[in-house]
């Protein structure tokens, strides 16, 4: 894995009981909470930091010695999230737009819709079911 590319979100994420989970944009109120790592990631996927950084970053959150494993542990998350569409990898930083940026509560829910359907985030009610493009 190339741990010079950057690493940011293309989820609408919110907080659940102190875990991240993520939007159900076609059912506002449900969400997917994830696992602690995937969620961790997650959060920390902000389109700033590289994954170098993020190795790092996690590494230091022990006292002592990282696992032997983390790095690959991390590796296998960022694997996983971009798998599944979660995650995205870029060789230039990347600046979130507002819906993604911060989690749902924190937002305006006008403006985060209109700003979605202005970037083709979603479609606009009045063309057909909305979804996203991410």
């Amino acid at each position: 894995m190339d741990k010079s590319k950057y690493f940011f979100r293309t989820a609408v994420f919110t907080w659940q009981d102190d875990k991240l989970a993520l939007v159900d944009l076609h059912d506002p109120g449900a969400a997917t909470p994830l696992d602690p790592w995937l969620g961790r990631v997650v959060s920390l996927a902000d389109g700033q930091h590289r994954i170098q950084e993020l190795i790092d970053y996690l590494g230091s959150l022990y006292h002592g010695d990282p696992p032997e494993e983390l790095e690959r542990t991390i590796e296998s998350v960022i694997e996983r999230l971009t798998e599944a569409e979660v995650v995205r990898l870029s060789d230039e930083p990347i600046t979130l737009p507002y819906y993604l940026a911060i989690p749902q509560e924190e937002q305006d829910a006008e403006k985060a819709r209109e700003l979605m359907i202005k970037d083709g985030y979603i479609r606009s009610p009045d063309m057909g079911a909305g979804g996203s493009n991410a």
